[in-house]
């Protein structure tokens, strides 16, 4: 069993997060986890919460559990008084006027943040759904027809709904059926095949841990760890969550290995199924992953032009380095696309987590 991380090395890494923060366009987490160091190395609250952590702390991403119970605090009103000053309650913000509040709400309410930390933060981050679109297009248009859906790592499902979201750059535009836009800053040629027709035929979706945005305090939960003073973030999510409880979405809480088995097994006899997933591959075990490329690439050699199969997933540039794969950064983000039959692969862009730049290749 290794030794639990030591003050320094969790220190690190939520100053580490801070410079993430940073890159992405938020200055006040990057201020908050930069603070929240500095206080692990004094030690005060922060330093008591994190004391003896049994895991990775970046693995884990400590800093965002922490940050997001801030928020969560702040969402609920459970802190009145952080509520007032916190980014998004009020014109402006000032970091000297809400960290000793932040500082003293950890240390007054010690037990609820403990427990708020067991889970880890899922964002469910709907602008991924931009990453993804260029291959569900190239598909559709490949192979009309019926497309059948099955997202792993789903978490609350919101991107189940990418076909009915509008998508918006400076170069290029496709209308929605719903209130959520996504739009990105977008380098390079458009997706081939926008204005191709999507025939959604079925949609399934599965997660260890689904978030049931149709209950409210789980879509909380969900909010709070939208960083606070992005506010187009969340005004998104706001209009995802809408949206998944208008049209039904529903995840299902099991394995990805097993589900998509069974899924495979029983998938219909006609129509494209895609499995696609986004940053979900560093969550499960290695040998999970290789189960799940097994499985399809098994899937695969069985497919036809009238039952292809395709799968596309956006993931760190880190999963597709190897033989063959030349030129990837391994802190970028990469659509990749395999499509059956045949087991043609493609690398259609690179972004970041968040999805604030896309570069095709």
């Amino acid at each position: 069993m290794s030794a639990a991380p030591s003050p320094g090395e969790i220190a690190a890494h939520f100053r580490e997060q801070a410079m993430f923060c940073r890159t992405l366009g938020s200055p006040f987490m990057a201020e908050l986890c930069a603070l929240m160091a500095l206080d692990i190395e004094a030690g005060g609250p922060v330093a008591s919460l994190v004391e003896g952590w049994p895991g990775n702390p970046r693995r884990d991403a400590l800093s965002l559990r922490i940050a997001g119970y801030l928020h969560h605090s702040v969402l609920t009103r459970a802190a009145p008084d952080l509520a007032a000053v916190y980014p998004g309650q009020e014109a402006g913000w000032e970091i000297n006027r809400i960290w000793p509040l932040a500082r003293d709400w950890l240390a007054d309410t010690d037990a609820a943040a403990r427990a708020f930390l067991q889970s880890p933060p899922q964002t469910n981050e709907v602008r991924r759904s931009i990453a993804l679109l260029p291959g569900f297009l190239k598909m559709a248009a490949t192979f009309p027809g019926p497309m059948h859906l099955l997202e792993l790592g789903a978490s609350a499902g919101l991107i189940q709904n990418w076909d009915r979201f509008g998508y918006r750059t400076q170069g290029w535009s496709r209308p929605g059926t719903s209130g959520v836009q996504i739009d990105t800053d977008w380098i390079g040629p458009p997706p081939e095949h926008l204005p191709v027709t999507v025939e959604i035929a079925s949609r399934a979706a599965c997660d260890q841990n689904p978030v049931d945005v149709s209950d409210p305090s789980a879509a909380l939960r969900l909010k709070s760890y939208i960083w606070p003073d992005q506010s187009e973030r969340l005004a998104r999510i706001d209009a995802a969550i809408a949206l998944a409880k208008k049209t039904g979405v529903k995840v299902d809480k099991t394995d990805a290995a097993d589900w998509l088995k069974a899924k495979l097994a029983a998938r219909p006899g006609k129509g494209l199924t895609v499995i696609y997933h986004s940053v979900f591959l560093q969550y499960p075990p290695a040998e999970v992953r290789r189960a799940l490329l097994a499985m399809t690439e098994a899937a695969g050699a069985e497919a036809s032009c009238e039952r292809p199969l395709a799968w596309l997933c956006f993931e760190p540039g880190a999963f597709f380095q190897g033989p063959g794969q030349v030129g990837i950064n391994p802190n970028d983000f990469i659509t990749y696309l395999r499509a059956w039959p045949g087991g043609t692969q493609s690398r259609l862009l690179r972004s970041d987590g968040h999805v604030t730049q896309v570069v095709t290749t």
